[in-house]
């Protein structure tokens, strides 16, 4: 009898994670502190659960891909947007702490909320502490989770999130276009197709 040798992925490939659990508030800001301005790990905090993210090549492409056609379609659209990166946003009162992959304000982000309007995450390795719940408390309005070349928007509706079918803040991007760009073998390639779709809209 023979079994298929199982082909192991490449590490490099995959999502880096460490979980800790019964993790004070203290030390949570603490390793907050230590990281400082270093893009790594990513630090997401749930009620004494503690995950350290490394995100992959992969992740980290995805991510910046979608981050230029969402600021592609504002700029296009004459929407006063703002990126904020991979903001920390900490509460310490609901014992949450998050920094999506990337997020957005409306308007100036001089004028800083508690919480970004819209947080980007990118789901490329599964597990990990539920983002959703993460953000519900801290107040982001709007999450849209980019999952194996699917785009879902969840809306904050009260004190939970909803699925809705388009952006309620960019009710006019519109999610099958940006579907299809992501398919493109290059991030200038993806742009090149939103600005090439968006073109006659524009004074409309």
């Amino acid at each position: 009898m023979y079994a298929a040798r199982r082909e192991l992925p490449d590490a490099s490939s995959i999502d880096q994670r460490v979980h800790m659990h019964d993790v004070s508030w203290q030390a949570y800001e603490a390793l907050v502190t230590w990281r400082g301005e270093r893009a790594v790990p990513r630090l997401t905090y749930l009620e004494g659960e503690l995950e350290l993210m490394t995100p992959s090549p992969d992740h980290e492409t995805q991510k910046k891909t979608l981050a230029r056609l969402i600021e592609a379609f504002a700029d296009a659209m004459d929407i006063s947007l703002d990126g904020v990166g991979s903001w920390t946003v900490k509460q310490r009162d609901v014992e949450r702490g998050a920094e999506a992959d990337e997020c957005y304000i409306l308007g100036s982000a001089r004028k800083r909320p508690a919480a970004p309007d819209i947080a980007i995450e990118v789901v490329w390795t599964r597990g990990g502490i539920d983002k959703l719940e993460v953000w519900r408390k801290l107040g982001a309005r709007e999450v849209w989770i980019w999952s194996h070349g699917t785009l879902t928007f969840y809306a904050l509706h009260g004190e939970r999130y909803a699925v809705v079918k388009r952006s309620k803040l960019l009710p006019k991007l519109d999610p099958d276009l940006i579907v299809r760009c992501m398919g493109c073998d290059t991030q200038r390639e993806a742009v090149r197709m939103l600005r090439g779709a968006l073109r006659p809209k524009r004074g409309r």
